[in-house]
């Protein structure tokens, strides 16, 4: 292992993804996001994904120099076109627009359509918190997830993410998380690591439970809590794709694949204005006191602290500094 600065690993990135094709301000873009997805040891959405971005850079498969239009078609719903580039890139643009239209009709939406994959949904949700507006984001994925009892996959692991601020600039709630038992990218780490995975994160191509993560990438992965657990995948799906434009589950093509048709992927976003009731934070303080009653319980998301440095596998920073042609 080696420890590396987040300020490295930021850098770095953007050195690679500028050098791959990606236009500087869209690599800063992607590169904090990479930094702060790393920084909270989140590594599925940080650098485990570089070596995708800069690939699918080269053969087009993502615009690394796609320039984000944003509209407002009604007084409370933002859009940005992000004309097949990065997410990140298409929701810096359009962050403001949909802040104004959440302060001014007390409730807006926005809609990121035609954008390559976001990862982490918290990353972006966290930045409408800490400009003091609740969020609630979803998206979907390369189908993955059959139906409870069938076999079929018609679904993506379709995350939602969800923010609140504490009203003094901070996060006072904030969870991420898949609508399966677990993300899909535990499963092809575990593959990579020659590991098992437990039992009830998936199914095989026949629709029995396993614990090999080949027959799981051969099969389905499971809704967490079985039908309730699907209901908020489909609620996500229609959400993503309907608002935004994008294509559902079952035309998204694997994500990491280099070359192929771009993502075209949407995430749609809620932003409220916690002081339309005048009540929330009240409220809020009642709901955080009633959970600290029991020693060891918290807020989802209070409690984690940013590392840095960051401790990073030597053959993973190795292929990081590659990219950036840094060796």
């Amino acid at each position: 292992m080696v420890q590396i600065s987040l300020n490295d690993i930021e850098q770095t990135t953007k050195t690679a993804l500028q050098r791959h094709g990606a236009a500087p301000w869209v690599a800063d873009e992607v590169a904090r996001a990479v930094r702060k997805a790393e920084s909270v040891g989140n590594k599925i959405c940080g650098l485990y994904y570089l070596e995708s971005y800069c690939k699918q850079l080269e053969t087009g498969r993502v615009k690394g120099d796609a320039e984000p239009v944003v509209t407002r078609p009604r007084p409370g719903a933002v859009m940005v076109d992000a004309k097949y580039g990065f997410a990140q890139a298409a929701f810096a643009r359009a962050l403001p627009e949909a802040l104004a239209a959440a302060r001014e009709c007390g409730t807006a939406s926005l809609a990121v359509g035609h954008a390559h994959t976001c990862t982490s949904l918290g990353y972006f949700t966290e930045q409408i918190a800490m400009q003091g507006l609740v969020a609630i984001g979803m998206t979907n994925a390369s189908p993955i997830v059959a139906p409870p009892g069938g076999k079929t996959r018609v679904i993506g692991t379709n995350p939602i993410a969800f923010s609140v601020p504490d009203g003094t600039g901070g996060i006072a709630m904030q969870f991420d998380q898949s609508t399966t038992t677990v993300a899909l990218g535990k499963i092809t780490m575990a593959k990579a690591a020659g590991e098992s995975i437990p039992k009830g994160w998936a199914v095989d191509a026949a629709g029995n439970p396993t614990t090999d993560p080949e027959a799981a990438l051969a099969g389905s992965l499971v809704s967490m809590g079985s039908y309730k657990g699907w209901g908020f995948g489909l609620m996500a799906e229609l959400l993503a794709a309907g608002m935004t434009g994008g294509v559902v589950s079952r035309d998204v093509k694997p994500l990491k694949a280099p070359e192929g048709p771009p993502h075209d992927l949407g995430q749609f976003y809620l932003l409220m204005d916690p002081d339309v009731s005048g009540a929330f934070y009240d409220r809020l303080e009642q709901v955080a006191e009633g959970v600290a009653m029991d020693e060891g319980a918290r807020m989802p998301g209070q409690g984690k602290q940013a590392m840095d440095p960051v401790d990073l596998e030597e053959a993973v920073w190795a292929q990081v500094q590659g990219l950036a042609g840094a060796v």
